[in-house]
């Protein structure tokens, strides 16, 4: 797998070779009283159509002749036109249609295009991977949900690159690979596989790039919506980018097929933040802590002395954090406020170990652990803290 940071900006014709220039638009309506416009697809989830496809609600006439109403106002809307989400800008001081460029829509394309720099450079052998993390911007005609329809948003995309399958079963089982690495991904970052469903997108709702596409949901508190997405993009983009592969063994040129697994950055920490979220109680009263995998805890472990105006304990909480710190990081130092406010502030931000320095540390030269979920205490010696904590 190589790591890539391609251009925001690239030629236009980059995006007419992708199919993004014709292609890569949505239904815009527009209300002729108030004049807002919106995507005809989101327009009120009732009625469906006999497909199961959202429709814009209908009103007056005689069942034949109804039309289209504002959610807003309730005025009628136009008839649908195709709305191309891409960002315009211009290239120079003069602006006019020759230097024209776009904001790209997906960080995919500048894999592609840079295909044979990776190459040419570090000659790998199929199968292999090219993957980068990036702003991507789509100009939605109606954001909002949250992070869920915005117009600048963070992407890490793959492109794995395989030889030409000879049948379906070939790229199927490469897909299938590609599936359970992004499930293991998720869960490994804390989210639990009862949370998630698999969405195979319906033949006639395929990306005009993709054979086979699974979207991957995650059961938010307010609903399911898409984490990540699977897509099986086969030799469409490097074809119309007209870059081949010279494979040295069997001294052949070929268009290599791409496998591409695509996440929303946002949406994943949004899920793991949901999972994370717990409330339980302690010592009597209500806890809210997050429940991070301590791989993933913005701050391992966390340094208290147990009394802030004893200068002896002070030191000694001192001395262990710089120990700890050189082997471990992120780590925190605390004397801030009684020791049980302390243990609470670290539980809230999903610290998963506190070590506390008290008056026996001085004695024995050992301190205090206490686990984040069970708010459980033991004694370790100091020369065993780092190993102890490492994760």
């Amino acid at each position: 797998m190589f790591g890539l940071d391609a251009a925001i900006l690239m030629n236009p014709k980059v995006w007419e070779a992708s199919g993004h220039t014709a292609g890569f638009s949505d239904p815009l309506v527009e209300c002729k009283k108030c004049h807002k416009r919106f995507r005809a697809d989101k327009i009120s989830p009732t009625p469906k159509s006999d497909f199961g496809v959202p429709e814009v609600r209908l009103r007056g006439g005689d069942g034949n002749e109804a039309v289209r109403q504002c959610p807003e106002c309730g005025g009628e809307l136009t008839e649908e036109k195709q709305f191309n989400m891409m960002f315009k800008t211009f290239i120079g001081a003069v602006e006019g249609t020759a230097s024209q460029i776009y904001l790209r829509p997906e960080t995919a394309q500048g894999i592609f295009v840079n295909f044979k720099n990776v190459v040419d450079s570090m000659h790998p052998k199929l199968p292999f991977g090219i993957a980068q993390i990036g702003k991507s911007f789509r100009n939605e005609i109606t954001p909002g949900d949250f992070l869920f329809r915005v117009r600048e948003f963070e992407q890490m995309e793959i492109e794995y690159f395989i030889k030409p399958p000879k049948n379906d079963e070939d790229w199927q089982t490469v897909f299938e690979h590609w599936r359970s690495e992004i499930h293991g991904w998720l869960e490994s970052i804390g989210i639990t596989a009862g949370s998630l469903s698999d969405f195979e997108v319906p033949k006639d709702d395929l990306a005009h790039y993709s054979k086979r596409t699974i979207d991957i949901f995650y059961k938010y508190p307010f609903g399911d919506d898409e984490v990540v997405g699977l897509a099986y993009r086969g030799d469409f983009d490097l074809k119309n980018h007209k870059i081949d592969y010279y494979d040295e063994e069997p001294k052949e040129r070929f268009v290599p097929h791409a496998i591409e697994p695509s996440f929303g950055v946002d949406r994943a920490l949004l899920a793991a933040f949901c999972e994370a979220y717990t409330e339980d109680e302690m010592s009597g009263g209500k806890r809210v802590f997050m429940k991070f995998k301590p791989e993933i805890a913005p701050i391992k472990a966390a340094v208290f002395p147990l009394l802030k105006n004893k200068p002896e304990l002070v030191a000694k909480a001192r001395e262990v954090y710089e120990m700890i710190k050189k082997e471990i990081q992120p780590v925190v130092f605390d004397d801030n406020g009684n020791i049980g406010k302390r243990y609470r502030r670290q539980d809230e931000i999903g610290t998963p170990y506190c070590v506390t320095v008290d008056f026996d540390t001085l004695e024995d030269n050992t301190v205090t652990l206490r686990d984040r979920d069970t708010g459980e205490q033991e004694r370790v010696k100091i020369e065993e803290l780092a190993s102890r904590l490492k994760i």
